[in-house]
């Protein structure tokens, strides 16, 4: 089979449509590859007709040049699909099925995956610990915004979907399991919320909406998110938070002052990142880390899923 179209990286804060080869079960040269990942043999993956990609925040890092990614890198971590071909070391995928990819790439065999820890696997990135789909310095794995895509260590990374049609019917939420909720709700059960915990979430995008939603789930009293963007926290406002309006309200204690009697959350979580923006609208990377601790009780728990580079 031939022809695969994807969404490239081409500098200067530019992205085009272009025509690349389909993907086999090998890690071919090419943009960001490591060359000690190139031949890479991947009979343990399977090859994925993409059905549904979202386009993240950390993608618009790469194309905003705010990053080293190279020219040509194919974009895209947040990937669902239908399986249409799998390598001979597969057993629990089947040519058919309707899978979701986590935006981290994982073993499931190194002494990190064996503890959790799969978003530093040890042996998927020969740069450093982790690795993901179509972003930078992350070993070359060719990205998901695309017609078709390769997907290593299949029995371990995907996941599948019961009942086709049913997730069908549902893929636009679906398509969130990927990345935009799992992260959210990492953020929130990192930061150590339990039931009747106070919550302070730093962003109402839907990283930040998925952290909220998370953290009423794991049991917090009261959920506060703070934001720039009205019309984001009347979306957190629709599903029971507070919330607080950071353009007009500069000092996040003093609100949740109002808020809660106290000026401290038991628990904050950054869903912002290093592009946060000081009240000059000057960029100012450590203003939402800053805020969240000063907001936070001696003790409590921080949650930061918000991307910081180098």
């Amino acid at each position: 089979m031939s022809g695969n179209r994807a969404v490239a990286y081409t500098g200067n804060g530019g992205v085009t449509v272009k025509d690349i080869d389909f993907p086999e079960l090998v890690l071919r040269d090419g943009p960001g590859v490591n060359p000690h990942n190139v031949g890479r043999k991947c009979e343990h993956g399977v090859i994925l007709k993409v059905v549904s990609t979202n386009i993240c925040g950390s993608d618009q890092h790469m194309v905003r040049g705010r990053t080293t990614a190279p020219e040509g890198l194919v974009l895209g971590h947040e990937i669902t699909g239908e399986v249409i071909e799998t390598g001979r070391d597969v057993e629990f995928v089947k040519k058919g099925d309707l899978v979701s990819v986590p935006f981290n790439i994982a073993c499931g065999r190194c002494r990190n995956c064996i503890e959790g820890k799969t978003h530093i696997c040890l042996n998927v990135n020969p740069d450093r610990p982790g690795s993901a789909y179509g972003y930078v310095d992350m070993g070359g794995w060719v990205g998901g915004q695309a017609e078709y895509v390769m997907v290593p260590y299949a029995d371990f990374q995907v996941l599948k979907f019961p009942d086709k049609d049913q997730a069908m019917e549902k893929m636009l939420d679906l398509t969130m399991l990927s990345d935009i909720f799992p992260t959210g709700f990492h953020g929130a059960y990192t930061a150590g919320v339990k039931m009747g915990s106070t919550v302070y979430i730093a962003g109402a995008g839907p990283v930040g909406l998925a952290a909220a939603h998370s953290a009423q789930l794991l049991g917090a009293s009261t959920v506060i998110v703070g934001d720039l963007i009205e019309e984001r926290l009347q979306q957190a406002k629709s599903f029971g938070c507070e919330t607080i309006n950071i353009s007009e309200h500069d000092n996040i204690s003093e609100q949740i002052d109002q808020i809660l009697g106290i000026p401290e959350v038991d628990a904050a979580v950054d869903c912002v990142g290093f592009e946060a923006h000081g009240h000059n609208h000057q960029e100012a990377p450590a203003t939402v880390l800053n805020s969240i601790m000063k907001a936070t009780k001696a003790g409590g728990g921080l949650g930061i899923p918000g991307l910081y580079v180098t």
